[in-house]
């Protein structure tokens, strides 16, 4: 299955991104979840080390319906607005809360895969390093790590919404970027079910 997370609390062009890139992925034969950001009640991690023993997180909020989906999830999406250069609030909010699942069982993202979409309400805007950060949670929890390839999806695909809706679905190249790293997300997963 592969995990769809949107990390915006807006219902614009970031879920449109990333509803659009499972949409693509269920019809190239995927099982697709969509866990969104909007209208949740998620907390902050505050390293207060309860997770340490094994039993989760202390924090009971909307986040707790994620962790199955989490641990279960071969493959992850990460969609973030850009908030001041960075991903947003909640998206960062969930990786550091996913610390949780690492406490109960340090591998369970181990062999799985991810990619990452960021949306800004500019050209360059701050789209490459929210998708940094994400890249670099990947690494730290050992996903592995696609991108759509060189010339245009480097390390994601990266949106330019000019703070509209509109603006992210005109965004032809950006949804090209979007395009490239979807496939080849469903290129290498349907290449590792082969083996």
């Amino acid at each position: 299955m592969i995990l769809g997370i949107c990390g915006s609390p807006r219902s614009q062009a970031t879920e449109y991104a990333l509803k659009r890139a499972l949409v693509l992925l269920g019809k190239e034969g995927h099982e697709v979840e969509y866990w969104g950001a909007r209208g949740k009640n998620i907390g902050f991690c505050t390293h207060c080390d309860y997770c340490l023993n094994g039993e989760g997180c202390i924090v009971k909020d909307d986040v707790q319906e994620l962790y199955p989906l989490l641990a279960e999830a071969d493959a992850f999406i990460f969609a973030t607005p850009v908030y001041n250069g960075a991903v947003s609030a909640q998206i960062k909010a969930v990786m550091d809360r996913s610390r949780a699942l690492f406490a109960k069982n340090p591998g369970v993202f181990h062999d799985k895969v991810g990619i990452a979409i960021a949306v800004g309400g500019d050209r360059s805007g701050g789209q490459e390093l929210a998708i940094q950060q994400i890249i670099t949670y990947y690494t730290l929890t050992g996903v592995f790590t696609l991108s759509g390839g060189a010339f245009g999806s480097n390390l994601g695909a990266s949106i330019w919404s000019k703070d509209t809706l509109e603006g992210a679905k005109d965004d032809e190249e950006g949804l090209k970027a979007l395009r490239r790293t979807v496939k080849r997300l469903s290129k290498y997963l349907k290449e590792v079910e082969v083996k």
